[in-house]
């Protein structure tokens, strides 16, 4: 029987999550179809987090179901990388560059089994896709904020999965690595790979996105960048935040109006 989930990255059906009794996801109905690059906008609070976490299987679901690449989670576990939020790493952990992003060849070839001369050129391939080639016998505590989250793209690159989830990527870090590491995701897309990325800067959403989930607890929209980024569904999300990006927005590009 053909599974029906299949052309979909990701779908859920009334997936709701508590924490302590207090909803933080609920009812979401979401499909999304493969190979975007897919931004996940809401406020503080709004569940973004909270919502990978639930795909990832880190938390549980007080209700509803989710299916990744048209299987449920185990099946497909694999074929997933993760690059959590920077604050969330003890980054004075005792290990080099290097010894990070082998980390990423774990789940495919187990945690156990002997790191070949391949797994070297690997992630040797995976710095230099991100610039940091030269830094790889250093102690990542060492690095900068933006260095750091770079290695540990590199890391999620070591896995070669079909489907990336990325918390909060930009967050801190500088110029360079945000131009190097968009540039990345956007060569993993011409591979019809798939990215989820929890993005706040609402200024960059339209160039770095093709498809938006907007949430604050319930979904508020999901759908192509050019439909999903508006005025009325911001609104929604942000609520009077939201007014005073707009008029940021206007001033910043001359406009008397902002968002349609």
């Amino acid at each position: 029987m053909k599974n029906p989930h299949v052309e979909n990255a990701l779908k859920t059906h009334n997936l709701t999550i508590h924490y302590n009794d207090i909803p933080v996801l609920w009812d979401i109905n979401l499909e999304v179809p493969r190979g975007k690059k897919i931004g996940i906008l809401g406020p503080n609070g709004a569940g973004k987090s909270t919502l990978m976490k639930a795909c990832l299987g880190l938390i549980p679901a007080a209700a509803g179901s989710i299916w990744i690449l048209g299987h449920k989670l185990q099946s497909v576990r694999k074929k997933i990388a993760y690059v959590p939020q920077k604050e969330s790493v003890d980054w004075d952990f005792p290990i080099t560059v290097e010894e990070l992003v082998l980390m990423g060849c774990y789940p495919k070839r187990g945690l156990f089994r002997r790191i070949k001369q391949s797994d070297y050129e690997a992630a040797l391939k995976s710095l230099e896709a991100v610039g940091m080639k030269d830094y790889r016998h250093r102690q990542i505590s060492q690095l900068s904020g933006g260095q750091q989250q770079r290695a540990f793209f590199a890391r999620a690159l070591m896995q070669d999965a079909d489907i990336y989830f990325l918390d909060e990527p930009l967050a801190g870090v500088d110029h360079a690595s945000e131009k190097i590491i968009m540039q990345v995701l956007s060569d993993l897309q011409k591979e019809n790979k798939t990215i989820l990325m929890i993005h706040h800067d609402l200024y960059s959403v339209e160039k770095y996105f093709d498809w938006l989930i907007v949430l604050n607890v319930r979904l508020l929209g999901s759908g192509p960048t050019k439909e999903i980024f508006s005025k009325d569904v911001l609104e929604k999300a942000y609520g009077k935040n939201f007014t005073l990006f707009d008029e940021a927005f206007k001033r910043s590009h001359g406009l008397s109006e902002g968002f349609s």
